[in-house]
C-alpha cells in the first residue's frame, strides 16, 4: 500500500527527479569526517525549538501582567508542559553550543576557502540571529534574572556611538524595560527572526548542496596527486544514516537535561527592585560580557564601554569576512588566521570560565 502511495505522488509531482541529486551526491570520508555532523544536529535542534514552540504558543500569553503566570501555568498545570519547556530551553543552550563546535571546525578545517566563502557569511549570520534567538527567548518568561539581564543588555546595545541610543528605544519599544518590550521580544522571537532564518538555512543547505562538502587543504593536495586515494560515501542513504544516529544522541541527551535539570522559573520581574547581585547574561554572551567588565571605564579620552562595544563588533564583522583575507598568493595569511582562529578559540573558552567564576 505504502509503494502505491508513493508511486502516485510521483506520478503527479515527479518525486523520483526531485531526490536524484541525493543519490549521486558524495561526502568525504577521512578521519576528521565526524566534524561534518554538527551541522545537521544545530539544524535538528532548531527542527526542536520551532516544535516545541509552537506548543508553547498554544498557553504563552505575551503580557507583562500575564507571561510570568502563563509559564507557571505550563509548568505546572499543562500536562508535561514542564518537559516540554525544559526542552526547548536547553535545545536552545545546546543549537548555539553546537553552532559555536560547527563554526570552529569549518575554521580549523579550512572549509571556508574559495568557493565557500558566501557558505561561511551565510552560516556567520545565522550564528548571531541564533544568538538573538536566544537574548530575545530570555525575556519572555517575564522573571527577574529575565529583566535585568535585558536591561543591561539592551543598555550595552544603547553604548554604539549614534545608532545606539535610537537601537535601545527601537528593542525596548520606550526609554525604560516594560510590557512593550516583552511584546517586542515576543514578536523577534516568534516571527521576525524565524523568517529570516528559514530564508537563511535555504540558502545555506542550497550552497552546502551547491558546492559540496570541503576537506582539509593537505588531504585535498594528496588526493589532487594521487585521485585513487580519494575516499567517499554516498550521501543517501551511508552519511544520511549516520546523520540520523548522531540526531539520536543529541535527542537523547537533551532528554536527559530536561528531565534531570528541569529549567528554573525564578520569580516575577519587579521593575521598581534593585539589580540582584552578580547578575549575569546567558553563557554565549559572557565572554563577552566579562570583556566589557575588564576594560577601563576611560581609555583616554573614550568611554571604556563604548570603547568595548565598538571592539566586539568589529571582531565579529572581521570574523564573518575571514575567508577574504586568506590568500593563496601570500601563504602567511594563512598561518595568521590559523593562530589568530586558536587564540578566539582559547579566548572565548576562558572568559566563558572567567565569568562563571567571577562575583
Amino acid at each position: 500500500m505504502i509503494a502505491t502511495l508513493v508511486r502516485w505522488f510521483d506520478e503527479r509531482l515527479h518525486l523520483d527527479d526531485l531526490i536524484a541529486p541525493l543519490r549521486h551526491k558524495t561526502v568525504p570520508t577521512h578521519r576528521l569526517s565526524y566534524w561534518y555532523f554538527f551541522g545537521g544536529i544545530t539544524l535538528f535542534l532548531f527542527v526542536i525549538q520551532v516544535l516545541t514552540g509552537i506548543l508553547l504558543l498554544l498557553y504563552y500569553r505575551p503580557g507583562a501582567n500575564e507571561a510570568f503566570e502563563s509559564v507557571q501555568y505550563i509548568m505546572t498545570r499543562v500536562q508535561f508542559g514542564w518537559l516540554i519547556r525544559s526542552i526547548h530551553s536547553w535545545s536552545a543552550n545546546l543549537m548555539i553550543f553546537t553552532a559555536f563546535i560547527h563554526m570552529f571546525s569549518v575554521v580549523f578545517l579550512k572549509a571556508y576557502r574559495k568557493p565557500r566563502e558566501l557558505t561561511w557569511v551565510t552560516g556567520m549570520l545565522l550564528l548571531f540571529l541564533v544568538m538573538g534567538f536566544g537574548f530575545s527567548g530570555y525575556l519572555l518568561p517575564w522573571n527577574t534574572l529575565a529583566f535585568f539581564a535585558t536591561k543591561v543588555g539592551t543598555e550595552i546595545a544603547g553604548q554604539i556611538p549614534i545608532i545606539g541610543k535610537p537601537m535601545m528605544i527601537f528593542l525596548r519599544g520606550g526609554e525604560e524595560v516594560t510590557g512593550a518590550t516583552l511584546t517586542r521580544f515576543f514578536g523577534f522571537h516568534v516571527a521576525v527572526l524565524p523568517g529570516i532564518v528559514t530564508v537563511l538555512i535555504a540558502v545555506h543547505l542550497f550552497l552546502v548542496q551547491r558546492l559540496g562538502m570541503s576537506v582539509p587543504p593537505k588531504l585535498e593536495a594528496e588526493w589532487t596527486a594521487n585521485p585513487s586515494a580519494r575516499r567517499e560515501m554516498k550521501f543517501f542513504p551511508n552519511f544520511a544514516l549516520r546523520e540520523l544516529m548522531a540526531w539520536y544522541v543529541a535527542i537523547g541527551a537533551l532528554g536527559a537535561l530536561a528531565a534531570m535539570f528541569p529549567w528554573n522559573l525564578g520569580v516575577k520581574a519587579d521593575p521598581f527592585i534593585s539589580a540582584p547581585a552578580g547578575i549575569k547574561p546567558e553563557w554565549y554572551f559572557l565572554f563577552m560580557f566579562q570583556t566589557l567588565k575588564l576594560i577601563p571605564s576611560k581609555v583616554w579620552f573614550v568611554d571604556g564601554e563604548v570603547l568595548g562595544v565598538l571592539g566586539c563588533s568589529l571582531a565579529g564583522l572581521l570574523w564573518m569576512m575571514l575567508p577574504f583575507f586568506e590568500s593563496d598568493k601570500a601563504p602567511r595569511t594563512k598561518v595568521w588566521i590559523t593562530g589568530l582562529s586558536i587564540f578566539a578559540l582559547f579566548y572565548v573558552i576562558g572568559m566563558t570560565i572567567y565569568g562563571f567564576l567571577a562575583n
